[in-house]
């Protein structure tokens, strides 16, 4: 912590810590909390489980492997674009000097030094990897979900073996989807964290806001009410 303190100011370190307890905090409520009933995945899992009872009624799931072909698109998409940030954010680590210099120049932008530059980026690059991490295992779920589609018998889900594989079947698609989502969730508050290269304050107003935009989205957007 101290050698930490010689690069970082005391307003940077609090703005640190502000940001991981604002991401872990609403993480922890949204998933783990009973509060998540609330919420628009929870809303959306009723509907996963009668796809899953859809499905497994229907002998012929061609509209089933297209909705999970576009579910593994998005996750194909984001695992490549964050695989991408990540190699983009290691290069901006071989050239701090010309990105501060940069920066510098700006009236709003106080001064800085490459050590904390540095720390910043590698706050970045660890949530792009935790993020690309969650878009793999969600992507993986969503194969193994797919492979269910296929083996699925054509069975009345109200059976007891229709019942059980219709269980298995929304719990792997409701992993997949959790994954998603915080990875989802990982990219939000690194939108946050850009704004730690411009000014500390800022950063910890942008977490906040960034709190509140998914505080909305996830509990109090219109779609809970309609669903």
């Amino acid at each position: 912590m101290n050698q930490l303190l010689e690069h970082l100011s005391i307003l940077d370190v609090y703005a640190l810590v502000w940001f991981i307890v604002c991401w872990v905090g609403y993480s922890f409520v949204a998933d783990h909390t009973p509060l998540k009933r609330y919420s628009v995945s929870t809303a959306m899992a009723i509907y996963r489980r009668q796809w899953m009872c859809q499905m497994i009624e229907r002998e012929i799931r061609i509209y089933d492997a297209q909705l999970q072909g576009n579910l593994l698109q998005g996750m194909v998409f984001f695992s490549t674009t964050t695989i991408l940030a990540i190699g983009g954010l290691l290069a901006l680590l071989g050239s701090a000097d010309q990105a501060i210099e940069f920066l510098s120049d700006l009236p709003f932008v106080g001064q800085g030094n490459r050590t904390a530059w540095e720390i910043k980026v590698l706050m970045l690059v660890l949530v792009f990897i935790y993020a690309f991490f969650k878009f793999a295992w969600a992507f993986r779920l969503a194969n193994w979900n797919s492979i269910l589609f296929g083996a699925a018998p054509v069975v009345d889900s109200t059976s007891e073996k229709g019942s059980r594989y219709v269980e298995t079947a929304t719990l792997i698609n409701r992993l997949s989807s959790s994954n998603f989502n915080r990875g989802i969730r990982a990219y939000f508050f690194a939108l946050a964290g850009l704004s730690w290269f411009l000014d500390t304050k800022l950063f910890i107003v942008a977490t906040a806001l960034v709190l509140l935009v998914l505080i909305n989205r996830e509990f109090r957007t219109r779609i809970v009410a309609q669903i």
